[in-house]
């Protein structure tokens, strides 16, 4: 599975107009968001496009009525107060604004884990064996029924956010205290005893994976936003396997319903093979995220990466390029 993707759609940084990087906003993902908002920011300022920042979904309506937009990179992540939900998309594509990532459809299904899962089984693809846990259902049945090791989280957040690791039946009581005070679903499914991969997609094409060795037992948000000592291997795979994972990665994308770029999270079972995790429809960019370190491997570096990302809104104008 050969990796094209095709030239530069736009030389002339004024064909993209003015354009709001859009980030921070009030979900629990605030303080990433803001880090990769000042990436993308400083690397289209370089490239010559005139993009400014905007924090947070009530300031860019405000911009827009003020006629200072002409299109969105949107670098918001998370569910309410963040820009993944669909929520956001819905309104720009009512006030006729074209923005970068996946429409209403890919990312409020995206957004919940457990209807994409629902998706991707329909669809014949691989994923762990999940249970829903709604508010106030009892966990411990839901272990038990299932069976230990597992995964707790919630169905609608990111960035490892209240994410449990349950290995024994006392592991849980952490995970039922935070239930009682979460308001929406939680996602219980089967721990994937192996490797952990993610590939970026950018268009059409997947991008090489990206195998990560965290230095302790599992990925999660000191790993993926702290630590300098958590490994990065890009191809994570070698030959057919690599193909295959990026094969997976592609088709959960589009099974989900997303366009212009994204990530989605795999794992490498020991025994079943390759289990689709999740789809983040805004990706992080920050020092550690993942989908510049793959774009970084065919030869497109930060700034390039960020300008065919701001191409991918012409997508939603018509394909208009001035």
């Amino acid at each position: 599975m050969s990796i094209t993707i095709a030239p530069a759609r736009v030389t002339d940084p004024a064909a993209f107009g003015r354009v709001a990087v859009l980030m921070g906003g009030s979900s629990s993902e605030r303080e990433v968001s803001l880090d990769s908002g000042r990436n993308v920011l400083e690397a289209l300022q370089s490239k010559g496009v005139d993009a400014f920042a905007v924090d947070g979904i009530p300031a860019l309506v405000d911009a827009i009525r003020e006629g200072r937009v002409d299109r969105v990179f949107n670098i918001l992540h998370g569910g309410v107060g963040g820009g993944e939900d669909g929520v956001l998309q819905g309104l720009l594509e009512a006030l006729g604004v074209p923005f970068t990532g996946p429409g209403v459809l890919g990312s409020a299904l995206s957004m919940d884990k457990i209807r994409t899962k629902q998706v991707w089984i329909a669809s014949g693809l691989p994923t762990p064996q999940f249970r829903r846990i709604a508010k106030g259902a009892d966990l411990r049945a839901a272990a038990k029924e299932l069976g230990l090791p597992v995964f707790v989280k919630p169905s609608s957040e990111g960035s490892s956010v209240g994410v449990f690791r349950v290995l024994q039946e006392s592991d849980l009581d952490p995970a039922i205290e935070f239930a009682r005070g979460y308001p929406g679903d939680l996602l219980m499914e089967q721990m994937v005893q192996g490797e952990e991969y993610t590939v970026a997609i950018l268009g059409e094409a997947a991008l090489p994976s990206v195998r990560i060795v965290p230095a302790g037992e599992w990925y999660d948000y000191h790993a993926k936003y702290i630590a300098d000592d958590t490994k990065y291997l890009c191809p994570g795979m070698e030959g057919e396997q690599e193909d295959e994972v990026r094969r997976v990665a592609l088709a959960a994308f589009q099974a989900a319903g997303c366009t212009g770029w994204g990530r989605v999270d795999v794992m490498r079972d020991r025994v079943r093979g390759l289990q689709l995790i999740e789809v983040n429809t805004a990706p992080g960019m920050t020092s550690h995220s993942l989908v510049p370190k793959a774009a970084r491997q065919i030869g497109i570096e930060f700034a390039d990466l960020c300008w065919r990302v701001l191409e991918s809104s012409f997508d939603r104008d018509g394909g208009r390029t001035a």
